[in-house]
Parts: structure tokens; sequence; C-alpha cells
């Protein structure tokens, strides 16, 4: 029996703040994976190894998280005044789709060098030394990243003395500002309320901010669900009752919010919404070893992704803190303290993270202009990938 040869892809392996993935320009994408639908969904299971039964994907690109299962399509902007659209997609490790339904907010910090090293970018907007402001159209969810790129002898500058926790090297620092960071065009709080009792069966009534910033996310309090707000990941991610909590929680407050019509249908979404805990700031030791005092921080937040707790803090996760803190009765916000704020240090499994956002009530409702964090990208592999040519 005759079986079709693999085809290689310009593709490269590339690290944002603390996820990994792989980017293509949508030009060098086999003609039948050039635009959304079912070939171009199978070709990048293919690739990353999905769907693995054994939730390793030791036949791709994957790295077996959520954080590592993850790709970037880039093509030159078809909208005005931007130099780039970026298409993320959300690989499932261990079932056939991939969800489009969000961003990847570690992921955009390395779409700037991308676009700049790829030819994406106009030249005359590329400095000889400096910073270079890529201008990004996030197509999942319809709105702008501005991503500053350091330049040194009109290249990408990816070595640095940055520290990120999370990443283990030091390297280049890349500020990311996330522009009017609603998710898509629905409200900040797509419920009217800054806080929500909402009820989970199972589980109870929960307090819960249910927030679309960076990417919808659903806060609890620690507290709550019996947490302190310290744990790490095997304290999670081995107990598989909390992990079907978690995913009750997830699916329940996904209808609240409207992202979902049924319950059934969050099962088939897992990349939105989030869902995080939160704690008000504690003495507590990093999955690396670090110690951390409550001092370091404002609060301590913990969130799932793809139904595991994240190693660090999703990039949107992060966006979504920093709104909610800036919002005053949120419970991100009580968390921190209560009060107005301008930016919030939060603790995470790996350490600590820094992100700002200015909120403002505007005519009833909730705005924000934007929220800004800084990353760290740079460029893992290139070449080619290779997958069978019936693959998709």
């Amino acid at each position: 029996m005759a079986h079709k040869p693999q085809i290689r892809i310009p593709a490269t392996y590339m690290r944002g703040g603390t996820s990994k993935g792989v980017f293509f320009r949508l030009q060098d994408l086999p003609k039948a994976a050039q635009k959304p639908g079912p070939a171009r969904d199978a070709l990048l299971l293919r690739i990353i190894g999905s769907p693995d039964p054994y939730q390793k994907q030791i036949d791709g690109m994957g790295g077996a998280t959520s954080s590592t299962s993850k790709t970037v399509i880039l093509s030159k902007s078809t909208q005005p005044d931007h130099d780039v659209d970026y298409m993320f997609g959300q690989v499932s490790i261990d079932k056939p789709f991939v969800d489009w339904s969000g961003n990847c907010g570690n992921l955009s910090a390395a779409v700037g060098p991308f676009a700049i090293s790829n030819g994406l970018v106009d030249a005359d907007r590329i400095p000889q030394d400096g910073v270079a402001e890529v201008r990004v159209w996030q197509a999942n969810i319809e709105k702008t990243i501005l991503v500053r790129v350091p330049i040194t002898d009109g290249a990408v500058q990816e070595t640095g003395d940055f520290e990120l926790d999370g990443v283990t090297f030091p390297a280049a620092e890349v500020p990311v500002a996330f522009m009017d960071p609603a998710d898509g065009e629905g409200a900040i709080f797509p419920t009217g309320n800054v806080v929500d009792e909402l009820e989970v069966p199972g589980v109870g009534t929960l307090s819960a901010t249910m927030i679309n910033a960076g990417i919808p996310t659903i806060f609890v309090n620690a507290q709550d669900i019996g947490y302190t707000g310290s744990e790490l990941q095997e304290a999670i991610n081995n107990d598989t009752k909390a992990l079907a909590t978690f995913e009750t929680i997830r699916a329940h407050g996904a209808l609240r919010m409207g992202l979902v019509q049924d319950i059934a249908e969050a099962a088939n979404r897992q990349h939105t919404p989030k869902v995080a805990f939160v704690a008000p700031p504690v003495d507590y030791v990093t999955s690396s070893g670090k110690q951390l005092s409550a001092k370091d921080m404002d609060l301590t937040v913990r969130a799932l992704s793809m139904g595991k707790l994240h190693h660090a803090m999703m990039g949107t996760a992060a966006v979504a803190i920093g709104t909610a803190a800036a919002i005053e009765g949120t419970l991100v916000n009580l968390a921190a303290g209560g009060g107005e704020r301008k930016a919030v240090t939060f603790g995470h499994p790996s350490g600590t993270l820094q992100v700002g956002a200015e909120a403002s009530l505007v005519d009833g409702r909730w705005q924000v202009d934007k929220a800004i964090m800084s990353r760290s990208a740079r460029v893992l592999m290139e070449g080619f990938v290779r997958v069978p040519g019936d693959a998709f």
C-alpha cells in the first residue's frame, strides 16, 4: 500500500513570555490551510501531535501542556494603520480540535519580533537602533496590540538581562500594550456587575467576578473553595476531584457570561473562559524554590488553562487581572486591598508579575483604554516542520 510522503512547511518555533508555539506566515501554509476550516485545523493538529490519548504529543511539536500546545499564523495586515494580522490557535492535547476563541498574551510578545524578522513589517518602520513599535491586529478577538521590539543594527535584539518569573534564562524586554482589552465586542462585565453570586451545582454559591478583558475570566475567592492562594501545580493537577470542580465552575461561568448557550458546549471551548482564584498576599515558596514574602506582592492569583493549573500566568489572564484590579469592588481589587490603583503586582506559582491598567466609568459602563506588561521572546528554532501529505 502506497503512502503519501511527508511535506515540509516553513515554520519558526518561538518562546513568547512563558509560552512556546509554532509560528507560520500565512503565505507559507499549504493552499488548503490558508483559509479557516477543517483542513487548517487538521494540519495544525498533526503538526503539534494531537489528538494524543497518551497526552505526551511525542509525534509532534507540542510540549504536552497548555503553554506549549500553541500555533500562530501571521500575515501582512488587511487593517488600516496595522502592520500584521495575528491568528492564534490553541491546540487541544487529547481531543481533535483547535480552539480559535481567544488570544495568547504571552505569544503576543513574540509576534512583533517574528513579524520584523520575516518581512511582515515595512522596512521604513524599523530603526537601525532603538525600538520598533509593531502594530498588531489580533484577529481572534479583533483588538489592537502594540509590541515594542528592541532593535540593534537593524535586526531584532533577542538577548538581554530582563528576567521573567517562569522563564529560566534572561532575554531582551518586550513591552506589550493591549488596547481596549475588553474581549471581542462585549462589555467588560457581561452580567453588568463587578461581583455576582454564581450557583455551581455540587459546589455551592460562589462570589465571582466575571470579566471580558484580555480573555474572558472567572475569578473566585481562594478561601471559598478551600485554598490559600499559595498552591503550586501539583496541589491542583494531581487532584482529579479539584480539576472536575474547576471545570464545573468554568462551565457555569461560561453560561452566565453568555459565552455558551448550553453547559455541554463548554467542553468544546476549552481555551475560554479561564477560571482563577485570588487571595490576599501570603508568604510562599515558588515552584523553583524561591522564597516570596507577602510584601513582594499585592495579591496572589492562581489560574487554570485547558483544564490544568498554569505553571505561571497566561498573558491574557494577566490583562484580566490588571483590569479587574483597577476597578473598585471586584474580587481581584478587594484581594489587593481595594481602592484605586493603576498597577498591580501579583504572585503566581513561578513568582510575581506586574501589570498596569487604567479604568474609568463612562456612561455607566467600565472602560479600559489599555493594559501594559513586559514579556520577552526568543527564536528557538527555524526551518521547516514536516507532516504526512495526507494529514489534512
